[in-house]
């Protein structure tokens, strides 16, 4: 399999993780009207066809023992059933997420959900692998997680009508967040020890688990959605437009591609899960690029929306520089 070493590359990984995880939701933009639980069914099958598209090449390449076809024979159960569960975890993290922004708003799901993901995960991938300067780290995570504070609260500024906020929202943010701070650590835990799995293999079996969890607990917010709109079922589905389908197909393409970069970069000697994912976490601002260029989302804002946005770019830049330095600072 193809696993860069050297820092330089590892870091490209990094980045280009970062850059996938905050640009996916775009596809979301292009099916207007779509309801997000019938998106998702082209979205797990992007991510289950992308996770075994770079087993198969990278994955394979250069043969070894954790070559992609290699691995899935000689890994065990125990490692098997820790991807499948942390792709399980992510899965109702997810949708969670995007319910609690429904219910919410982004101003209240994302410093609650995404800001304590960045915490807890960062903090369970150190205790299992303490790889990076602590001090780095941690610094660099407070500035993200002030830097993705400032971007919710540009955006609770720019509404016209602020949404109630309900405890109903508050609870599913702080539960989307724990449990994205968690799916983490269990790959990590997957990637360790005696016949683990290598960082391709264990994307695939994320993939999988991700799959088998979507079916039911999608087709339950389908018929029972948590912000209280209208049910919808399979039949809504496959009257979507082909080019509907094809969108959601390639946000799971580009999410998959991010993550398999992601846990290829942490599987390097120096990087280790916990400065990996919190780079990765920086995809928040990501959105936010694309939120504010591309999409013109505070063109017409007030002046106290619009002036936290350079405050934000500055604290996030800081924060994962910190973060980036962090493994080629020692102790």
């Amino acid at each position: 399999m193809y696993q860069p070493e050297a820092y330089g590359i590892a870091l490209l990984f990094m980045f280009t993780s970062m850059l996938c995880w905050g640009s996916w939701a775009n596809t979301t933009k292009l099916t207007p009207g779509w309801a997000f639980q019938l998106f998702y069914w082209d979205y797990i099958i992007g991510i289950v066809a992308a996770s075994l598209l770079w087993g198969l090449t990278l994955g394979s390449a250069n043969g070894g023992e954790l070559s992609f076809l290699r691995n899935i024979g000689s890994a065990d159960a125990t490692h098997i059933l820790l991807a499948l569960l942390g792709g399980v975890v992510f899965n109702v993290a997810n949708l969670l997420l995007v319910a609690a922004i429904d219910i919410a708003g982004l101003a209240v799901a994302f410093p609650i959900g995404i800001g304590l993901a960045l915490v807890v995960g960062v903090l369970l991938n150190y205790f299992i692998s303490p790889k990076g300067n602590p001090f780095l780290l941690f610094g660099g995570v407070l500035l993200v997680v002030l830097a993705i504070v400032l971007d919710a609260l540009a955006y609770r500024r720019r509404e016209t009508t602020r949404k109630t906020l309900s405890a109903r929202g508050i609870q599913i943010s702080l539960a989307c967040g724990v449990l994205m701070g968690l799916f983490y650590p269990l790959v990590a835990k997957a990637t360790t020890g005696e016949r683990s799995l290598g960082p391709y293999t264990v994307a695939f079996f994320f993939a999988l688990g991700a799959a088998v969890c979507a079916i039911p607990v999608n087709y339950f917010l389908m018929r029972r959605p948590l912000t209280g709109g209208p049910p919808v079922g399979m039949a809504d589905y496959w009257k979507g437009r082909p080019a509907w389908h094809w969108w959601g197909i390639l946000g799971g393409t580009i999410w998959c591609t991010g993550t398999v970069f992601n846990f290829v970069a942490s599987h390097a000697q120096m990087v280790g899960p916990a400065v990996s994912y919190a780079i990765g976490q920086g995809a928040t601002m990501v959105s936010a690029v694309w939120g504010v260029f591309i999409w013109k989302e505070f063109a017409s804002a007030p002046p106290a929306s619009r002036k936290l946005i350079p405050a934000m770019f500055i604290f996030f830049l800081f924060g994962l520089g910190s973060i980036a330095i962090a493994p080629m600072v020692s102790h």
